[in-house]
């Protein structure tokens, strides 16, 4: 379902938000810190009132905009050449590359060391991180579900299946079917965060919404929930 560009006039400011409609009972507004505001409305929601919504919220989106606005200026797009710095749990590694027999990937020495067979290009060291990354992932993600379990176990509901993809505007999101998925963006960030958004989602077994009842569970489990949801929110640039 594609998003539809809309926008509203606060005083002299032009707030403008992409707008998804779908199965859902409540409006929800996002701020992402790439500055994009993604509104999720009900079905059959008129549109009027989704933009009186959003006027009503006007305050608390520039707020959020601002908030992201002091930690600029944004990563800039990886050139994957040597002496840049790349994100790994959370840490920042600077890249060295190297003529090898084997193309791979070592960590050591506070060094993402790169080495190719062939003369190196910023699309083959490309490929060989997304891969890294992901078998890293797949590793760290499946040790984070296995921690945080145990706590949920005892409520009685079904462990969900884990999936990772590459997602643009989400961590992390719980289906119906039972499905799990992380964004494998996450492989940069620290544990902590990791944790927090499995428990966040794992949540989501017990309390469908983010209401009440929700939050207090997340506190619950996670009692500094907030501190590792701020933290991630000042990690500009690495859901793009």
């Amino acid at each position: 379902m594609n998003a539809l560009p809309y926008g509203i006039h606060y005083g002299r400011m032009l707030i403008s938000f992409e707008l998804l409609f779908a199965r859902r009972k409540t409006m929800k507004i996002a701020v992402y810190p790439d500055e994009r505001i993604i509104v999720k409305a009900p079905k059959g929601m008129p549109l009027e009132e989704v933009k009186e919504r959003v006027l009503r919220r006007s305050r608390w989106i520039i707020k959020q905009l601002n908030y992201f606005k002091q930690f600029e200026p944004r990563t800039p797009p990886r050139r994957y050449v040597s002496g840049e710095t790349h994100l790994y749990l959370g840490k920042q590694y600077r890249l060295k590359v190297k003529r090898a027999e084997q193309n791979r990937i070592k960590l050591c020495g506070g060094q993402f060391q790169i080495l190719l067979r062939e003369d190196p290009s910023p699309r083959k060291i490309k490929s060989l991180f997304d891969r890294w990354y992901a078998e890293k992932a797949e590793e760290h993600f499946a040790a984070s579900v296995d921690r945080c379990w145990p706590a949920f176990e005892k409520r009685g509901v079904s462990r969900p299946n884990l999936k990772i993809r590459r997602m643009k505007t989400r961590w992390g999101s719980l289906s119906g079917k039972g499905n799990l998925t992380l964004n494998i963006a996450l492989i940069r960030t620290p544990r902590s965060c990791i944790d927090y958004v499995v428990v966040h989602e794992l949540c989501h077994l017990i309390h469908r919404h983010h209401g009440s009842g929700f939050y207090r569970l997340l506190e619950q489990f996670m009692p500094d929930w907030k501190k590792h949801k701020a933290r991630l929110e000042t990690l500009p640039g690495i859901l793009s």
